[in-house]
């Protein structure tokens, strides 16, 4: 046996086989907390609700509040920024001064999906219908015939905000997008998948009831709308001010004969979302400040006000070290180019179904711990970080320490395509940046597939980087 394929085999070890009893018990707590995380947040905001709810319980408080009543930080203190309800940044003070650098994990909470459009509502044939626009890299053809749940907020013109979920509750009705019956599908199935259903016909059906009252106009139209009125006290120039996310509907769940994984609907990128909280929240009293980071926007680009080209971190970070007493323009630069992050992000696993995309020296595989991508990018790289071997060789010293399962990978064949993360962005302000993640299969499918060693794994890796980068 060639020394090459020695350590090819040592480096995909299956971490299940390192595993005692008092792993396993702490593996399956874990993925259980994440099942319940991932039925009840399918949201940006509603993943942000849940963080400050239980961060709050864990001794965080919010930064806002405390700028406001003119309040300081020491080493040990633990804050919150939340920004627009979409972004949120977790803060514990190190001994160090901040401007020594951080350890920074950050990861995203947007998730491919369908957003209704901002007049959505009308009827057709005596349908009540939907109209949306799909959000990120989605196959729309795997959204038709599947049950959708709708969450998000109405705005009203007063200010107030009306919390919407229809479809996850074991009596809500669900709704969902027809497809064409086989019998007369001549046509379509000579289309490419790309073409089989187009964008314009990802309509939701929403009813089809008529009011009593014969002679009004769009009557299943109407009836529904007096339905929302009943049950929300919402009209219908309230979508125009309304955040609408068409998700798939149901629980996550254990998946496989024997447990061994998770299915839900956005792993990409909540699996690595929550387990950095849930790393975040065992930080007690570091030597260099903690960071995390989960934010929004990731799967369009990174932009607008939620998204990491926002300047919400470098705002926060420069208030959290103003309450420190040590704020100045030149510190709070010097404190993120001497940072250290994680960016926090799945990658492909190998799919038996599908080998002849992948390159079996350098992709990931199920069970075999956190993916450490020195690169990601499109074919020649486009668009990547491309990590430091330095940097690098140092994440191989503290995972080996603590004895974390962990692999490298690409995001498939050079030519096959790839993606992209929010690495290049923390990047720019020269501090190390890695890509991290969960491995998956179905990535931007409706239902997402990750194995629970690996989700376990990826939060005990971050622990680790927490304590010792």
């Amino acid at each position: 046996m060639t020394e090459k394929k020695q350590n090819l085999e040592k480096k995909y070890e299956f971490a299940w086989d390192k595993y005692t009893k008092e792993d396993m018990e702490k593996l399956n707590a874990l993925c259980d907390r994440y099942i319940d995380f991932m039925s009840k947040c399918k949201t940006e905001r509603e993943c942000v609700n849940e963080c400050i709810a239980m961060a709050e319980k864990a001794g965080y408080r919010n930064l806002s509040d405390l700028v406001k009543e003119g309040k300081t930080l020491k080493t040990g203190d633990k804050v919150y920024a939340n920004n627009m309800g979409k972004t949120l940044a977790l803060f514990v003070v190190g001994k160090e001064p901040m401007e020594k650098g951080m350890r920074i994990l950050g990861a995203h909470v947007d998730s491919p999906r369908l957003d209704l459009k901002q007049n959505p509502l009308y009827e057709d044939a005596d349908f009540a219908m939907l109209e949306t626009h799909y959000y990120g890299g989605v196959k729309k053809y795997q959204w038709v015939t599947i049950p959708l749940a709708i969450h998000g907020v109405f705005v009203k013109k007063d200010g107030s905000l009306v919390n919407m979920v229809i479809g996850e509750d074991e009596n809500d009705p669900v709704v969902g997008i027809s497809d064409l019956l086989i019998h007369l599908s001549a046509d379509q199935m000579k289309k490419s998948l790309a073409e089989g259903v187009e964008g314009e016909n990802l309509n939701i059906t929403f009813g089809s009831m008529p009011v009593e009252d014969k002679e009004a106009k769009n009557r299943v139209k109407t009836n529904i709308l007096r339905m929302l009125n009943e049950k929300y006290g919402i009209e219908e120039e309230d979508f125009v001010s309304a955040e609408l996310e068409v998700v798939p509907a149901g629980r996550a769940r254990h998946y496989g004969l024997d447990k061994s994984m998770v299915l839900a609907y956005g792993h990409d990128d909540r699996v690595c979302a929550y387990t950095s909280f849930e790393a975040m929240m065992k930080i007690e009293n570091p030597e260099k400040t903690c960071v995390t980071l989960l934010v929004d926007k990731e799967e369009i680009g990174s932009v607008g006000a939620t998204g990491m080209h926002s300047r919400f971190f470098e705002n926060a970070v420069a208030e959290v070290m103003n309450l420190t007493g040590d704020y100045s323009e030149l510190k709070v630069r010097r404190a993120l180019k001497n940072s250290k992050m994680l960016s926090s992000d799945v990658s492909a696993a190998f799919d038996p179904n599908y080998p002849s995309v992948m390159e079996k020296n350098n992709c990931a595989y199920f069970g075999k711990g956190i993916v450490f991508n020195k690169y990601t990018g499109a074919r020649g790289k486009g668009g990547c970080n491309d990590a430091n071997p330095e940097f690098i060789a140092q994440l191989r010293s503290i995972m080996e320490k603590h004895n974390v399962s962990w692999q490298t990978a690409e995001l498939g064949k050079v030519d096959q395509g790839g993606g992209g993360t929010i690495a290049y962005i923390l990047a720019q302000y020269e501090m190390e940046v890695i890509d991290s993640g969960v491995a998956l299969h179905n990535m931007h499918a409706p239902w997402e597939i990750a194995s629970k060693a690996d989700i376990y794994e990826a939060e005990r890796a971050y622990y680790a980087f927490l304590l010792e980068a």
